[in-house]
This record gives structure tokens, sequence and C-alpha cells, in this order.
């Protein structure tokens, strides 16, 4: 392909997004296909000869695109947003054009300079301590996997790394609704599973401090060496957040290292009338939370905050003869800050969006979808057919249909489960559940970039004409 027949093509695809936004409506939500159809489609062998632009596009609008679940939709209400915005769209355009490397400062010096200014942009915007340095990382999984191996590091005097793990008695603790990354990243560290340490949580499902700190005292007298506690800052069930403070005490009183998951929930600490909310982060020696997941930049982009970004680098650093440069004394070479080597242009898109929208912009945005949540938590109060299971505390709503005259679990778990897998088979909405204290829980996430105030009415008009063909199928 020539520079002028991509230019043709350019402007055709172009032409296609902007016209896909428009009518993303008309799709179906949620995928309709069955497994295996898309792959039945496609042929056993790669081509032999060049096959034309005008024949893959055709594919892709015939084969592709009826696989495809719509997380742009407005009517998306499922899991977290992987959201995303017209500015971060054309950014992530110019980093793949440009297919820069961005190991060191040296191969790509606008990324590692314009990476650390968008970085000290998120923390002032959040109002972390200025002592945190910050780094993109691809995901939340990531970052807490980072964070966990610098602290394994740190503790053992930095010879795990040159010797090998020849101890099973270190402790991770997390609440018994942390984000399953964190088993991962145990599992991964060599600490294993075993020695990751759940801690019951409260009736809002924040975590207990006063049986973490009893566990942590208990593993001390039988020998073990506590190492991390890593707290949720919005929880992936229900962003329930733990005792920020009362934890990050506990840490200090150890000498535990503290890091803190905000994965979804760490947006809203742009607005000031959230910042409250996590009190005592000033404790905490790592922080992240992802902008591709309500600060409308395309996946994947996670910003990862530590304080102690030497642990992090010597923990990470490697320093064969053909990476060494001339300005390795002078800048940040990203390589070291975490597990890749190679790394896309990643602030690129985040520094498009976040000059697109502004500040104020952002906030907007996201006090407008914590109001059109408070709609629903306010009809869902208000019903006698459907209970609310945890506090809203942003803009996801846990809630299920509780008629008064049911009260056995299991039959109301099946009706919950028929009335999501119902409004999902729609194509016109899409959610997703949890389970809290064994109940069936339906999530409604109100966090999508073009949400509007009539699609999250539409979405609530149609759980409860479902709800109510479900309930009178059951009598």
């Amino acid at each position: 392909m020539n520079s002028d027949e991509f230019r043709k093509y350019g402007h055709e695809v172009v032409d296609w997004i902007a016209e896909y936004f428009d009518n993303i409506e008309s799709y179906p939500v949620k995928s309709q296909v069955t497994p295996g159809y898309i792959f039945e489609q496609l042929p056993n062998h790669a081509p032999d000869k060049a096959e034309s632009m005008d024949s893959i596009l055709e594919d892709f609008k015939k084969i592709i695109m009826p696989g495809i679940t719509h997380w742009q939709s407005p009517n998306f209400f499922g899991y977290f947003p992987a959201n995303n915005s017209f500015p971060s769209i054309l950014g992530e355009m110019l980093t793949s054009a440009l297919g820069s490397q961005c190991m060191v400062w040296l191969t790509s010096p606008a990324a590692a300079e314009l990476e650390e200014k968008v970085m000290n942009w998120l923390k002032d915007m959040l109002s972390l301590p200025g002592e945190f340095h910050g780094v993109i990382q691809d995901t939340a999984s990531t970052a807490t996997l980072v964070s966990l191996l610098t602290a394994r590091e740190k503790f053992a005097n930095y010879k795990i790394n040159s010797d090998g793990i020849d101890t099973q008695n270190y402790r991770v603790y997390c609440s018994t609704e942390a984000h399953s990354s964190i088993e991962k990243a145990v599992k991964i560290a060599g600490i294993g599973k075993n020695n990751l340490v759940k801690i019951p949580v409260d009736s809002t499902f924040s975590m207990s401090v006063d049986l973490l700190e009893e566990a942590i005292q208990k593993d001390i007298d039988n020998g073990y060496k506590p190492i991390s506690v890593v707290a949720a800052f919005g929880s992936t069930g229900t962003t329930s957040i733990d005792p920020i403070k009362e934890i990050g005490e506990i840490c200090r009183k150890f000498n535990i290292w503290y890091h803190i998951d905000a994965a979804f929930a760490g947006s809203a600490l742009i607005l000031q009338e959230m910042k409250h909310l996590c009190n005592g982060i000033e404790f905490a020696d790592t922080f992240v939370f992802n902008p591709h997941k309500w600060l409308f930049t395309n996946f994947d982009c996670s910003a990862y905050f530590v304080k102690d970004k030497e642990a992090l680098i010597r923990t990470f650093e490697i320093m064969p003869e053909y990476l060494k440069t001339n300005y390795d004394n002078h800048v940040n070479n990203y390589r070291d800050w975490g597990i890749q080597l190679g790394r896309r242009f990643r602030a690129l898109k985040l520094w498009f969006v976040i000059r697109s929208y502004g500040i104020d912009g952002l906030r907007e945005k996201l006090r407008e979808h914590i109001r059109l949540a408070n709609i629903i938590k306010n009809k869902i109060e208000n019903s006698k057919d459907f209970e609310l299971l945890a506090p809203v505390l942003f803009n996801t709503i846990c809630f299920r249909l509780k008629p008064v005259n049911i009260n056995d679990v299991e039959r109301l778990n099946l009706i919950n489960e028929k009335l999501i897998e119902s409004l999902n088979n729609s194509g016109k909405v899409f959610f997703t559940h949890t389970k809290l204290n064994g109940k069936y829980t339906i999530r409604l996430v109100i966090g999508q970039t073009n949400v509007d105030e009539k699609h999250v009415l539409s979405a609530w008009e149609m759980i409860k004409e479902e709800a109510e063909i479900i309930l009178n199928s059951e009598f």
C-alpha cells in the first residue's frame, strides 16, 4: 500500500468510525452470535496472495462486526466501562502511526517527557501527595503486580531477584471484596495464593480494620512476615471503599507496604466533593487508577504512582550493554519502572483527552454520571419489587428484583439471573452481575462516555417490563 492508497482508505476508515458512533445505538449491545460463529466464517489458512483493502474492510463489516459487544454504546451498563472519546481515538491513531518504541528516553524523548508531565498533571488533579512519582502501566493488574514485587524485593533486601525465593512465609492482605488480580499477583510473585489473607468486610463491604490488625498480629506471632496490604478505593463488585486512613495507620505501625487499588473509582478524585473519601492517602506507598475506565481514554492506560521510585527501579532495572546511553543518569528510562521492556506511547492519547476536555469538562462528565446513578438509586428505593444491595457511592448501582412475596434466596437468585439474561439477549441493553452475601446481584454502571438521562431511564423501564414478564410466568 502506497501513501495515496493509505490516504484513500484512511479517510474511509475515519468516515466509518464517525458513522459507527452516529449509529451505535442501532447495533445490539451484546453480540448475538453463538460460540464458533466467527471462527467458522474465517478461512483455515492465511492467504498466499495479497488481498485488496476493499475486500478486507468488507469482511470486517460482514464477519467481525456481528461478533462485537459494543462497549462504547450508551446502553452498555456492564462491568466497568472501557470508555473512549474522539480526542483519545485521534491520539491513539497518531500513536499507531508513529510506531514509537518508548523503552528509554533516547528512543523517544517526547514520549518519556510527555509521560512525566502528564502524570504530574494527574497527580495534581487527584490531589495526590507531592512525593509520588508517576508512570503509565498497561492495566491496574500489572500495576498491582509491580507494587507487590517491589514490596517483596524491599523486604528481602533485593535478594530474591538475585537468589530466588527460599521462603514461603510472606503475607499479603486484602479484603474478601478485592479484585482477583491481587490473587494472581501473589501467585506470579512467588508469594503464593495461600499466603494471601482475605479480610472479612462489614455491612458496607469495606474491609474490617479490626480484623486486619488481628490477622497481622496473629501472623507475626506465628512466624510469618506481613509485607503488604492492598486496600480498595472502589471495589470491583460494589465500588466500596476500604478505610484508607485506618489501614494506613496499621501499615505504618507494622512497617508494611501499602498499595491502594483505585482502578475504577480513582477518577472521581478529580472532584473536590469526593477527595475526602481518600483521606489518609498520604500513608500509601503506591496508588493506581485507570484513565481507561472512567476518564474517556482508550484502553489501555493505567496511572501508577509510587513514593519510593528508587525501590521500584532497583526491583526492575536491568542494564545490558546494548541499552546503555549517555543520558541514563539524567532522564527517566521507563523500561525500568515496570515489567515490560517495550513500551507504547500511551501518554499521547491521555494528553489529547485532558487538553480537549479540560479539567472542568472531565468533572462535568463524572458529575453527570453520578447524578444519573442517583436517579436510578431513588427509583429502586421507591419500588416495591426491587431492592438496593450496596451503598451507591459513585455511579455503580447494585440491586436485585425482590418481590415482597418471595424470600427464598436460591429462587430469587434464579429469577435475577433469568432477568439479566433476558435483558442482555434483547440486544437493547447490557448488564453484568456479582454475588453479595450469597445474593445474585445486578450491577448497573453508568460511565459510558455518551450516556444520557434518556438511556438510563429507558434501561430502567426495560428492567421493570422484563421483571413483570418473569414474575407473571412464576405464578
